[in-house]
């Protein structure tokens, strides 16, 4: 065999990743750098370094991938989704969700880009809640509010990696923290996992499991903000919306629920109907920020919402266990934040739709129940499932 064939075939044998091995490769600068082809891909993980804390914890990415080229990227630093590349109508990948390159942009001051909050996502009134006649006061980071966990809920700290690995036609990666008792002022030692599933279907699959050793409240969800087109190309005015919800949860002025149910009929409240995240947005005072009833009232896996992109065909459909999803527009972006690639966030750059229990459901006795008990296992799943239009 001759020199230069020999050559070739040494290189042949470097190139080749085994399905599930974790390679450690650079995340790129940007994001958005292959948005110009989707490659042919096969069924992977992989681990990598994503920098330090302040403290000097070491902290991970991984990522997911499956064999059309759809991409998860999570840290175990609030188990926070990074970013998901996505395939339009023509194949071509982008980045979805608003976030940040590296590390450093999710240690400092953000609106939750991809996080999972908790111990309890969303607000309670007056950071104070009653439970078996003893009250528990939380700290008030939102207008003497409490705010989706508090001053360091889940989305601060370092989750444990449990599990990376691809089975079947599925990749997998299983995080888990324990919250001590009093962390935060919330009851009792939890102990809770969040499980991404990416699969060869298109979905992406975050499943939550938690149990406690005394009786305790939580609500766990994940804040991603979408923008279909790709993330910093413009605002989501455009995108349609469904929303499986005839109902939604009348707010005061500092977004707690009254505890009336409304509906949305005949209100710009209604995407019953699919419609533009606009064509009536200046009809609610601020934009939207409010939790939906879902029809399926939670329990089991079903339809939640429906969001279509006309310039790129991206179309993401969810379903979820929860009875309820808070629709927020990013109504607080300003563009002082600079994300992925140097793109600065305006206004309603993107959008959330935060599948949960309602807001302040531990002072509200007739909403559903956000008390778990020790013996009981709190479980719901969320699934984000990814199409194009032609």
């Amino acid at each position: 065999m001759n020199t230069r064939v020999w050559a070739y075939l040494v290189l042949a044998v470097a190139v080749v990743c085994v399905p599930g091995c974790k390679k450690k490769e650079a995340a790129p600068d940007d994001p958005n750098a292959n948005q110009e082809s989707k490659e042919a891909a096969e069924m992977s993980v992989n681990q990598e370094s994503f920098g330090q804390t302040s403290e000097g914890r070491e902290v991970d990415l991984y990522t997911l991938t499956n064999s059309n080229g759809l991409k998860a990227r999570i840290t175990n630093y609030g188990a926070i989704l990074v970013s998901l590349e996505v395939p339009d109508r023509a194949g071509k990948l982008a980045d979805i969700t608003l976030g940040f390159d590296k590390l450093d942009g999710y240690l400092g001051t953000h609106p939750y880009f991809g996080a999972v909050v908790g111990r309890y996502a969303n607000r309670i009134g007056k950071a104070r809640f009653e439970l078996n006649g003893v009250e528990y006061t939380l700290a008030a980071n939102n207008n003497g509010n409490h705010l989706h966990g508090g001053d360091k809920g889940f989305d601060k700290v370092i989750w444990k990696l449990e599990d990376l690995k691809t089975e079947g036609n599925s990749a997998i990666l299983r995080l888990s923290y324990i919250s001590e008792d009093g962390e935060e002022g919330y009851p009792g030692n939890l102990a809770c996992s969040v499980t991404y599933t990416l699969t060869e279907d298109d979905e992406l699959q975050i499943s939550y499991e938690a149990d406690t050793d005394k009786t305790t409240v939580v609500n766990l969800t994940n804040h991603a903000y979408f923008n279909l087109a790709g993330q910093g190309t413009g605002d989501i005015l455009g995108h349609e919306l469904m929303i499986d919800a005839d109902k939604y949860t009348v707010v005061d002025e500092g977004l707690i629920p009254t505890g009336e149910n409304r509906s949305v009929t005949d209100t710009p409240m209604d995407f019953t109907i699919s419609a533009s995240i606009g064509s009536r947005i200046d009809q609610v005072e601020g934009g939207y920020d409010h939790n939906y009833v879902l029809k399926s009232g939670g329990g089991s896996l079903a339809l939640c919402a429906r969001v279509y992109e006309q310039t790129s065909g991206r179309v993401m459909e969810i379903h979820t266990t929860e009875p309820g999803v808070q629709f927020y527009t990013g109504n607080f972006l300003d563009g002082t934040v600079t994300g992925k690639g140097g793109k600065a966030y305006e206004k309603h750059y993107g959008f959330c739709l935060e599948t949960q229990h309602f807001p302040d459901s531990p002072n509200k006795p007739d909403f559903p129940s956000v008390v778990l008990n020790p013996g009981q296992k709190y479980r719901t799943e969320t699934v984000l499932k990814f199409s194009a239009r032609q």
